[in-house]
């Protein structure tokens, strides 16, 4: 799951160039977008981030891959250049 903050300053078209970008690269490794939006309401409390993203993976190794990837690290810069993303991992037990 990742939280991003856009800066009002920020450089929106270089984000929005790391979002056409990655979308695919995720996907080869077999992530599955389950939310990618900026239609975000808080409910209650002071959180109010911009952009909420959340991507299922296989296992924990296929996110490894993924991003530790050379198409991921040829694209990543766009992401830290021009946004504040924050991100966890969640791993399901049942």
């Amino acid at each position: 799951m990742v939280q991003v903050e856009i800066p009002r300053q920020g450089d929106r078209a270089q984000y929005d160039e790391y979002i056409r970008r990655v979308k695919p690269i995720v996907e080869s490794y077999g992530g599955r977008y389950l939310i990618r939006s900026e239609e975000v309401h808080p409910f209650g409390g002071e959180w109010s981030p911009d952009r909420i993203i959340v991507i299922q993976f296989e296992s924990r190794s296929a996110l490894d891959r993924c991003f530790a990837s050379p198409e991921y690290r040829g694209v990543k810069l766009l992401r830290e250049t021009s946004v504040i993303a924050r991100a966890v991992v969640v791993e399901q037990r049942l």
